[in-house]
């Protein structure tokens, strides 16, 4: 059996996806083929080179990624991740999605088409940051002299890019809705809004997936708290832990029993 593995954006919450996939690891199942968008495609790029979920976690903790970024005087966008580039490659040198383990597949948004692009093959890392490009904050990346922004603005969760590959896919959704705490702040209100409006267009495709993984509690956590990384991959690993029978169930294997 073919396995797809789907890792929706959603910022720093984008980090639950590595304990998601240690806890599936855990449980015996490996992945023929990984889609991500944006925080998706980070963490989906790091799985596809070989680096194991704990090794990931460290890498984002110990990359300086906020130290790396520069403003962007041309007013697309606050902030420019080119300089992301060089960064991305002392851990993946080769650059290349045919250099990767796993098959991957990235989306990003051709901003002037308006038209959704899926990234599979030759340069690896522009492509990648391409998709993480929230319009407004970040300025367009630029690949081949098309303006590229984040892939979760037409497809936060892109099950469709690899649903005719596989046999059973599962899909991990990091952008979760529920109560927070009175919103009190021009980017509290800016980020609940954009979630909100990705939301709305990612709901008809959870039912595309054979499981999906959504940690509730990843609600209380913001798409910016990078400094709760640990705590963000802890809630992603206990909670696809909690579902590990119906995970095998949905898979058709046996269920282990409890001692």
């Amino acid at each position: 059996m073919k396995i797809g593995l789907v890792l929706s954006g959603g910022g720093a919450r984008g980090i639950a996806h590595l304990g998601v996939i240690k806890a599936l690891q855990e449980m015996g199942i490996s992945f023929d083929q990984i889609a991500g968008t944006s925080a998706g495609a980070i963490t989906g790029a790091l799985l596809a080179q070989g680096y194991t979920p704990d090794e990931s976690l460290k890498i984002i903790e110990s990359s300086s990624f906020v130290r790396h970024l520069r403003p962007a005087w041309n007013r697309m966008g606050l902030l420019r991740l080119d300089m992301i580039v060089e960064l991305y490659k002392k851990f993946i040198p080769h650059d290349t999605f045919e250099g990767l383990k796993i098959p991957l597949h990235v989306v990003a948004v051709d901003l002037n088409e308006g038209e959704l692009v899926v990234f599979e093959k030759g340069e690896l890392i522009r492509p990648v940051l391409a998709s993480c490009c929230l319009p407004g904050i970040f300025e367009p990346m630029l690949i081949n002299k098309r303006q590229f922004v984040d892939g979760g603005v037409l497809n936060n969760l892109p099950v469709d890019v690899i649903a005719h590959k596989v046999d059973f896919l599962i899909g991990s959704h990091c952008n979760v809705l529920g109560p927070r705490k009175p919103i009190r702040s021009m980017r509290g209100v800016i980020e609940r809004s954009l979630v909100l409006a990705v939301q709305s267009k990612t709901r008809e495709r959870f039912s595309k997936c054979n499981v999906l993984i959504e940690p509730p509690q990843l609600a209380q956590y913001s798409t910016t708290d990078i400094s709760k990384a640990r705590d963000l991959f802890r809630v992603g690993y206990q909670y696809t832990r909690s579902l590990s029978a119906d995970i095998d169930k949905a898979l058709n294997r046996p269920v282990p029993e409890l001692s």
